[in-house]
């Protein structure tokens, strides 16, 4: 009895020791449209890759478990707050990650700038959330759309791109990645010949929109559509015969390895700018894509891409913090502190807006054999957002 009551003690004094952060495991909320809406492809392919990456870390971080947890915005803003509060609040997550497109980013911004909880964005790329709008405490791994498109208009330019017509859906996403283009191209010596805006949503015919490109007499076309959408406009891009006389371009989206597939041998010869492509050589990368490819049978996506780097730059914060998670502020400016090797080669979060510092790469897809490709033209390297009004450098 001595000896059990002996052992009892000794237990109880080692719990009461050991700090409570060191027992419970590291938690981590994703906050993803996993059942509806278009971006359900995208939500499983950031949370499947961020999985591979903590696979590789034994989903440990300085001695204590790391867990995900997922919650389901069903691409409704309203539905995308409630489950972030729930994760919050009664799930105890430590961090937030989501969402996949910026409707649900306002919600998610305003309930973790309100709560001081740090929430890390892998895809949404509304440039005022980390410009006029930023908030200490909401980061992004992905990209800004500006970030994503600015270069890419001097490129153009000059490699003798002198008229282009541009073409985007009539939102705000497509309003910011046309500007962010084309005052670049402009100041370049460029001409925008024509700026279309087909009304958001479903499209069942490109037709109207390449016929007035087709009269203005561009060099190329500069878009920005993704989904459905970008595979229709490359197949009609090439079905009335445009691919005979000038160039489709754009933000990558537009011949991702999702969309390849349905796009076949049509989205051969089309130019993209974007943070990721899969012909990326670096060591990082291959791994990733032999590990992804092996375990799901297809090509990783940037989105994929981009939730395998996420995941890497939390974990290396989570290590430099120690694996403390009580302090949200120290957590932050951990991540503000570290810079990792990802797919996309090195990145790091600039403390003076919070958004991603990373390369941006000029790409051409190609016929590999009987299949569609990449092939990366040029590589803009450690492209950095200026403020643009955020004021977190003082």
């Amino acid at each position: 009895m001595k000896r059990f009551q002996a052992a009892a003690l000794a237990a109880t004094l080692l719990a009461v020791a050991a700090p409570a952060s060191a027992q419970a495991p590291i938690r981590i909320g994703l906050v993803l449209p996993y059942s509806a809406g278009p971006f359900v492809a995208i939500a499983n392919e950031i949370t499947d890759s961020m999985a591979l990456a903590l696979e590789e870390t034994g989903y440990m971080v300085a001695g204590r478990k790391i867990e995900l947890v997922r919650e389901d915005t069903a691409h409704k803003p309203d539905v995308a707050q409630a489950k972030a509060k729930k994760l919050v609040f009664e799930d105890k997550v430590d961090m937030l990650v989501g969402p996949v497109a910026s409707a649900e980013l306002t919600a998610l911004f305003d309930f973790a700038h309100q709560a001081k909880v740090p929430l890390v964005i892998p895809n949404a790329g509304d440039n005022e959330v980390t410009g006029e709008k930023c908030s200490p405490w909401v980061l992004r791994t992905s990209f800004s759309n500006d970030q994503i498109v600015r270069d890419m208009g001097r490129w153009m330019a000059a490699k003798g791109f002198k008229k282009v017509a541009l073409l985007a859906f009539d939102y705000k996403a497509g309003h910011q990645l046309m500007g962010g283009f084309k005052k670049p191209f402009v100041e370049a010596g460029g001409t925008i010949v024509t700026e279309q805006y087909p009304p958001f949503g479903r499209l069942s015919d490109f037709g109207p929109w390449l016929g007035r490109i087709r009269d203005a007499k561009p060099d190329a076309i500069f878009s920005f559509f993704a989904g459905p959408p970008a595979t229709l406009l490359v197949q009609q891009f090439q079905e009335f015969g445009l691919d005979r006389e000038m160039k489709l371009t754009g933000a990558g989206w537009l011949v991702s390895p999702l969309n390849l597939p349905s796009q076949g041998k049509a989205a051969a010869g089309v130019i993209g700018a974007l943070n990721y492509v899969p012909a990326i050589d670096n060591p990082v990368n291959k791994s990733y894509q032999e590990r992804f490819q092996a375990k799901f049978k297809r090509v990783g996506s940037e989105f994929g891409a981009q939730g395998y780097d996420t995941a890497k730059l939390i974990h290396a914060a989570l290590a430099q913090a120690g694996g403390k998670t009580d302090d949200k502020a120290g957590l932050v400016k951990a991540m503000h502190a570290v810079k990792i090797e990802g797919t996309r080669g090195p990145l790091r979060i600039d403390p003076k807006t919070n958004n991603v510092v990373q390369d941006i790469y000029v790409f051409e897809t190609e016929m590999q054999g009987d299949a569609v490709g990449y092939k990366v033209l040029d590589r803009i390297r450690d492209v950095q957002d200026p403020p643009n009004g955020c004021t977190l450098g003082g």
